[in-house]
């Protein structure tokens, strides 16, 4: 029982500070991976791979993710109760607070700093990701060679999707199944 308040409690932090979507929780999942054990950062890279290719919010995918693997389905919900809870309230008092000082310069000046924080905690958290996922730090750090820091393989394809997604204007399913079958075939 003591799981699923933390489980709550560090959800609704997330949902309280993460400001820019799904991806500005990824900051927040690092610190929860480091701070309980309850997931490695390889296992992020899975949940974010699974929680991308699921319909709904990254974030709420992610917090569902966690809960499920750490608590079974009550985690899962309550996880994801816990990363909802404050972007409902806050969205219900921002509502009756922005109706009466909507062309307020503070609240607008508010706004405009708040933007980049959010493009940071994206940038951030995608920087994450690439350090998992295309780098081996460890490798590298064990070796010095230059040749063991890179996952040549995972920045090939990387490469390659991001050319076919700039060029085709394919839906992002398609690349999601792309990706499947190549990891298949190729033994990603």
């Amino acid at each position: 029982m003591l799981i699923l308040f933390r489980l709550f409690y560090e959800f609704f932090k997330t949902g309280l500070f993460a400001v820019g979507g799904g991806l500005a929780t990824m900051p927040f999942l690092y610190n929860i991976s480091e701070s309980t054990g309850w997931f490695s950062k390889s296992d992020l890279t899975n949940m974010i791979a699974v929680s991308e290719s699921t319909p709904g919010p990254l974030g709420v995918n992610m917090s569902t993710y966690v809960g499920f693997s750490t608590a079974g389905i009550p985690g899962g919900i309550v996880a994801t109760l816990g990363l909802v809870c404050p972007a409902i309230f806050i969205i219900i008092i921002i509502s009756k607070f922005l109706k009466k000082f909507k062309q307020n310069p503070y609240v607008e000046a508010v706004f405009h700093t708040i933007r980049p924080t959010s493009t940071g905690l994206i940038v951030g958290a995608g920087w994450g990701v690439v350090e998992i996922t295309m780098f081996y730090f460890e490798k590298y750090n064990i070796s010095s060679k230059l040749i063991d820091l890179f996952n040549f393989k995972s920045i090939i394809f990387a490469l390659i999707l991001f050319v076919l997604i700039k060029y085709t204007n394919k839906h992002p399913v398609i690349y999601i199944a792309l990706s499947a079958i190549v990891g298949i075939l190729l033994s990603f």
